[in-house]
């Protein structure tokens, strides 16, 4: 409980003067990505910010992994788009406190390792759907809204806008190659924001879209009915933003651990990032999780303590304060050109290259799950479709792997040595494999390279002592390993079978009771 309650780690010396600058940095570059994601989701702006400061705050100050930045990330808003176009924010408001809680009992129970269950593929498909909405919710922008009707901009108002977002492009791509020592984005943004400001350049910004300006993130509860429908409407959409929320923060803690070259607690950040979005969907926050850029543009800036992510979130709650003017004065067309280039670097560009290299199965699974993800923008089914195929191809090709070796001994006894797992996906061909009426006397079945996993291979077991006892003939099941036995043992209250201690090796025999 000690690591709950000590908010700051003396073990190493703090560089204040760095921790600050860095804290500052960071703050400048979560702004504009808070208030895209925001805007990309359907959420008002200030939605995206309050989730920045309240993300960035707990998990700076009670998360597993000092140096790691989190707040509100496009990855779990783009989750809630479709909630938030079939019922609106308040439900989304419900989807994310709920979200925190299921990710709090994650950390609680120390389960954070069971979201490597997710395979690759599906991780593929998942980042290149979210690469491609974010990219084509950017064309959004150069719609305009006369009269009540939508159409494309034209002539002028278009040229404009293409023209600003080619230099926020141009400035984010070409300025690493001058200089590291700020970030390219913060760059961009303020250069066409002065140069809008500066030449009086007609164009959308932000005020156009939403106010910014607000106070604190006032307690909200979610105004939705308590009965199970509206769970049932919420709890998927919950369970894959926390899914994806620890997805995203373990990969980023690891990333951490990597170059720091020390060692984050994966539960602790778990229960961090549960609580902060639990405090989201009660503080008007559209939730977040870690964020991978953020995060490495503080560990850049020299930033390995907490204070660089407490400095940050202040500076973001010191902007919604007093900033709010010069924010909504920002082109859109800079946040468009940031964001595209959000995109680009968001995409899995080695899935490409690795394509063919890739089992077709789960190239087939990586296109299905940024299709899903793409056409309906539902990232829950996207995510729970790619997870179930890869669980049953997964199944079908263990399936095929079972093998079974045969011999006869000096004493004329039969040897099945069986090859691979025993479970429900596998009994059919493993129950084929043996021929009852032409075997000997005696059978022994050898599980050295084998095990039973589940009820399915215990329930076969169980029919072929039956079949070869029915033919009159004894059979010995032999090299089980500990846990098979115990699974044995423990179902004998279901099916027959009984453990039997063999003056050689333990065994399992037809002989029922």
């Amino acid at each position: 409980m000690k690591q709950y309650l000590r908010l700051f780690d003396f073990s190493q010396k703090v560089d204040y003067k760095v921790e600050v600058l860095a804290g500052l940095t960071v703050a400048m570059t979560m702004v504009p990505e808070s208030l895209s994601f925001a805007i990309l989701a359907g959420f008002p702006p200030l939605v995206g910010l309050y989730a920045a400061f309240i993300m960035g705050l707990v998990t700076a100050v009670f998360g597993g992994r000092p140096g790691m930045v989190s707040g509100g990330a496009g990855a779990t808003a783009v989750v809630l788009i479709a909630l938030m176009q079939s019922h609106g924010l308040e439900y989304v408001f419900a989807a994310v406190a709920l979200a925190g809680i299921l990710q709090i009992l994650v950390g609680i129970f120390k389960l954070g390792k069971f979201i490597r269950l997710v395979p690759q593929p599906v991780m593929y498909g998942f980042v290149n759907g979210l690469a491609v909405i974010i990219f084509m919710s950017q064309i959004e922008q150069f719609k305009t809204v006369t009269d009540g009707s939508v159409s494309w901009l034209a002539g002028s108002p278009l040229y404009i806008m293409v023209g600003l977002v080619a230099l926020t492009i141009a400035i984010i791509v070409l300025l690493p190659k001058l200089t590291k020592a700020v970030p390219p984005s913060l760059v961009a943004i303020i250069v066409v924001f002065l140069l809008v400001l500066g030449f009086g350049i007609n164009t959308k910004t932000v005020a156009d879209i939403a106010a910014v300006s607000g106070g604190l993130p006032p307690f909200h509860i979610p105004e939705v009915p308590l009965t199970l429908n509206m769970l049932q409407v919420i709890f998927p959409y919950a369970l894959i933003m926390a899914g994806v929320g620890l997805t995203e923060s373990l990969l980023t803690l690891n990333l951490v651990d990597e170059i720091t070259a020390t060692r984050g607690q994966g539960n602790r950040e778990c229960v961090a990032q549960g609580s902060a979005n639990l405090l989201n969907g009660f503080f008007f926050g559209m939730g977040g999780c870690a964020m991978i850029a953020q995060t490495l543009v503080n560990l850049s800036a020299g930033a390995r303590a907490r204070l660089a992510g407490i400095v940050a979130a202040f500076t973001i709650l010191i902007i919604i304060l007093i900033g709010a003017p010069i924010i909504e004065m920002v082109p859109m067309a800079a946040l468009v050109g940031v964001m595209i280039m959000v995109a680009i670097g968001t995409f899995e560009w080695i899935s490409f290259r690795i394509i063919n290299k890739m089992p077709k199965q789960d190239v087939f699974v990586g296109i299905l799950v940024a299709a899903i993800t793409i056409w309906l923008h539902n990232l829950a089914l996207a995510v729970l479709i790619g997870v179930i195929i890869s669980a049953l191809v997964f199944a079908w090709e263990s399936a095929k792997r079972i093998r079974a070796r045969k011999h006869l001994d000096e004493k004329g006894v039969k040897h099945y040595e069986i090859f691979g797992p025993l479970f429900f996906g596998s009994v059919t061909a493993f129950s084929e494999k043996f021929d009852v009426l032409n075997d000997p006397e005696e059978v022994v079945v050898d599980f050295r390279e084998s095990r039973v996993a589940d009820m399915s291979g215990i329930d076969a077991l169980n029919k072929l002592t039956e079949r070869y006892q029915n033919a009159g003939k004894k059979l010995h099941l032999k090299h089980l390993s500990e846990d098979c036995r115990i699974l044995l043992k423990n179902a004998e209250q279901v099916i027959d079978v009984n453990i039997l201690e063999d003056p050689h090796y333990a065994v399992v025999t037809d002989k029922l009771s």
